[in-house]
């Protein structure tokens, strides 16, 4: 049925869904070389799920961008996310690997407190990580570890090896994202030009005072973004966040009102989007280390 959603909420039923074998019920390591076909569709789980794609292998939207590295593919889907393809009717032999595990089995571990640094868990598809041969054969040698881990009797060890692996992978999944965003630098300064642009435009324009204050999202929904892969691009390249790219216009912008002495203080943050005042005066303050009436005053 088109646009149908199947919500998998435990390894388990994952697992039988692709005809492997359930060694550990909060974590499994699938090779979808041995999987029974399956028929498309749009999906959402219960666990965190990797998958490494081959990019031929067609059973997952990459969108329409051309991509350096051709190896392999590898896409971050969190709890709760929406990811795949309107169901055809058909079924395929997926291939590839994916690693699933469940939020209870890092509940409590240094992992399970630090996973929200791994922001690529909310990318699009389309902002996936994409492989280098020597990466590849790094991540399928994390993933052959962590199978061998579920292969041996359980003990009091297991678990903590399990996630210590798992949260190894992660961190080269870290270091492999930096590399990617420095050999897409050409992409990203495009990104970055368009960003200016888009909100210098704002700003000159009357959406501050409809729209409200210029937030991140708003930006990287125009630019075909995710918020999390839009901020992390950000901080790789200028060194500081979206917001305080932002917040640095937007004072930019308050200094050339200022020099009016026709605007009041509270005239001009209403201009810039912000709804009190007073928040207004303490951005400005913070950013130039004087108040907006102090810097008019000396101006």
């Amino acid at each position: 049925m088109k646009n149908q959603v199947d919500f998998i909420s435990s390894i388990s039923e994952y697992n039988k869904m692709t005809n492997h074998e359930t060694l550990h019920p909060l974590v499994s390591v699938i090779d979808f070389s041995i999987s029974d076909p399956i028929c498309q569709f749009r999906r959402m789980f219960g666990f965190y799920t990797v998958f490494l794609k081959d990019v031929v292998c067609g059973d997952m939207y990459y969108g329409k961008n051309s991509y350096d590295y051709q190896e392999g593919t590898l896409v971050f889907i969190a709890p709760g996310q929406e990811y795949g393809i309107d169901n055809d009717g058909n079924y395929i032999q997926p291939a590839g690997f994916a690693l699933l595990f469940h939020p209870d089995l890092i509940k409590g571990t240094n992992l399970g407190k630090n996973i929200g640094d791994y922001s690529f868990f909310s990318y699009e598809v389309h902002e996936a990580l994409h492989l280098s041969e020597k990466e590849r054969e790094i991540i399928l040698d994390c993933f052959k570890n962590i199978r061998f881990e579920l292969e041996q009797s359980i003990d009091k060890h297991s678990r903590s090896l399990i996630v210590n692996n798992i949260e190894l992978f992660l961190n080269y999944c870290m270091r492999f994202y930096d590399r990617q965003f420095i050999t897409r630098d050409h992409i990203n300064q495009g990104v970055i030009g368009k960003f200016e642009k888009l909100l210098d435009e704002y700003l000159a324009s009357e959406k501050p005072k409809t729209i409200g204050f210029p937030m991140v999202n708003y930006f990287a929904e125009r630019l075909n973004l995710s918020a999390n892969y839009f901020g992390d691009l950000m901080k790789k390249e200028l060194g500081i966040s979206a917001q305080e790219f932002i917040h640095n216009k937007l004072i930019e912008a308050a200094k050339k009102q200022i020099s009016d002495p026709a605007k009041s203080i509270s005239e001009i943050s209403y201009d810039l989007g912000f709804k009190y005042p007073q928040h207004f005066t303490r951005l400005f303050k913070t950013k130039t280390g004087v108040s907006p009436s102090l810097y008019k005053t000396l101006n």
